[in-house]
């Protein structure tokens, strides 16, 4: 049983470590993103939204295949206060930050090839 255990939680950790998308909240916001010396693409997002769930898997692949660029994900029911700061009032709505600065937002699904176009022309 053990070994088991200890074999889930190796896939898990694996499975952490290959997932290049951060969780963004207040707590970390100043370090993860206004600190970054890479541009960000924040996705404001929900559970209950639809094009958040169709986008969801596409900025989590684009997460992986772009190393210059670190993703983070904030959920508006979880981090109102950032929300509220970035003035959200539809998702989802796509950010990019660079040097501590919005340099492109886009609001609604996007399909994968006008997303890294979108982060592309950001950078």
């Amino acid at each position: 049983m053990y070994a088991l255990l200890q074999k889930q939680r190796l896939k898990s950790d694996k499975e952490a470590v290959k997932m290049a998308v951060q969780v963004i909240t207040k707590d970390n916001f100043q370090e993860e993103v206004m600190k970054s010396d890479k541009p960000v693409l924040l996705d404001f997002w929900a559970a209950w939204c639809g094009p958040c769930k169709m986008l969801s898997p596409l900025v989590d692949k684009y997460s992986e295949e772009d190393g210059s660029v670190k993703v983070g994900k904030v959920n508006v029911d979880e981090e109102s206060e950032l929300a509220s700061a970035f003035n959200i009032t539809s998702i989802p709505a796509l950010f990019v930050v660079k040097d501590g600065k919005i340099t492109a937002s886009k609001v609604g699904f996007m399909p994968e090839e006008e997303l890294k176009a979108f982060v592309q022309s950001a950078k």
